[in-house]
């Protein structure tokens, strides 16, 4: 087995699935973290249940991830901080967070933020419903991501 580890923010993904059975195909273990409202079962990955609160997986995540190991989240403040560890992390649409994208990222989400606050909206509406092309989409970026991971932890 290498040195690499798959963990994800599985609080309502929708990948978790795909997300396995590509880890498993290349043998690479996998952390689901959910919280104890979204409690999860797998015959192949660990699960560690955090305790719930605010931003709780989101911190167990980024303290678990290690230089190399790639993250599966959707949200950008975590990916940014998988980022400076040197791990790898994609979101669950399959974009894959880097050093050159990240910053433009987390400025939009401050933006639109600052928008909502003025106009006195703190919600937003959610994602749209998701379809098989969004899944077909992940599986490849994810798999090109974890092959190229592997290749890579293998030249070192």
């Amino acid at each position: 087995m290498n040195g690499i580890t798959v963990l994800v923010d599985a609080d309502a993904c929708p990948v978790v699935k795909s997300v396995e059975r590509i880890a498993k195909n290349h043998n690479v273990p996998v952390v689901l973290l959910c919280d104890t409202n979204h409690v999860l079962k797998s015959d192949y990955s660990k699960i560690k249940i955090i305790g719930a609160g605010a931003d709780a997986v989101d911190l167990a995540l980024v303290n678990l991830c290690k230089k190399g190991d790639i993250a599966v989240t959707q949200d950008y403040g975590v990916a940014a901080l998988v980022l400076g560890k040197g791990a790898y992390c994609i979101h669950q649409s399959g974009k894959i967070f880097s050093d050159d994208n990240i910053g433009g990222l987390l400025m939009d989400r401050h933006l639109a933020k600052k928008a909502r606050m003025s106009n006195g909206k703190h919600h937003i509406k959610g994602p749209k419903k998701r379809t098989k092309q969004d899944d077909e989409n992940f599986e490849k970026s994810f798999e090109s991501l974890l092959v190229k991971v592997l290749n890579n932890s293998n030249q070192e």
